[in-house]
């Protein structure tokens, strides 16, 4: 796991808050994410001026093993809720099953709404009244990393005749751009061209992330009386 967090150091009671929390902490928020965010939760940081919020990333490619979000995020959590305010868990059920949603739950920490990070890239409500069940997704991160997340996990790069037995019942590639960037669109195009499917781009830039970040910072900054 890469954090942002302050440099762990001994803790004395003058360093204390009355409320037990060390001074460093106090008023602070963390972030735990998965890492195929980061990029996009750095840059909401930068451009809201959020100086007070600190950022734990995942592995990225848990991604790709959903099994395991909901552990990893529990641990995550117990590791570093003695050093902040609040902690907020910056991914969607994310192929849990509602396991996360429950531990977020019984940990007391709140997470992003919605299934998916294609959903609430595009909106959760206008992802749901598309009900795209033939269309591949990629964002930013998807089309950069496609080969280390897509083409060789599912062993295309071994057997690229196995394409059709993943992406037969696809018919589009929808490209759900966080920037306008027009290098990442052709390297999109030709990932849906080496996988046989027709291309669709749209600028979703961040979504309900973004909207949900600001929420979750400007609640914490009243409850800390800033």
């Amino acid at each position: 796991m890469t954090t942002a967090t302050p440099d762990p150091q001994a803790v004395t009671d003058e360093d204390l808050t009355r409320d037990g929390l060390p001074a460093a902490g106090r008023g602070r928020i963390l972030l735990i994410a998965c890492g195929a965010l980061a990029r996009e939760i750095l840059d909401l940081k930068a451009a809201n001026g959020w100086h007070h919020i600190d950022l734990a990333c995942l592995p990225a490619i848990l991604h790709n093993h959903p099994d395991r979000i909901t552990d990893a995020v529990r641990a995550a959590v117990a590791e570093h809720r003695a050093d902040y305010s609040e902690i907020f868990v910056v991914y969607a059920d994310c192929g849990t099953g509602g396991g996360l949603e429950a531990a977020c739950r019984e940990m007391g920490v709140e997470m992003v709404a919605g299934p998916h990070c294609y959903a609430f890239f595009e909106g959760v409500q206008d992802f749901a009244a598309r009900d795209e069940i033939t269309a591949f997704y990629l964002t930013d991160f998807l089309v950069r990393q496609f080969d280390a997340f897509v083409w060789k996990p599912l062993g295309l790069d071994r057997h690229p005749q196995l394409r059709d037995m993943y992406f037969g019942h696809y018919e589009k590639l929808v490209y759900q751009a966080q920037t306008d960037d027009p290098a990442l669109v052709e390297k999109a195009r030709a990932h849906a061209a080496r996988l046989g499917l027709a291309f669709e781009w749209r600028f979703t830039g961040y979504g309900d992330l973004a909207t949900t970040l600001a929420d979750w910072a400007g609640r914490a900054n009243a409850r800390q009386g800033g």
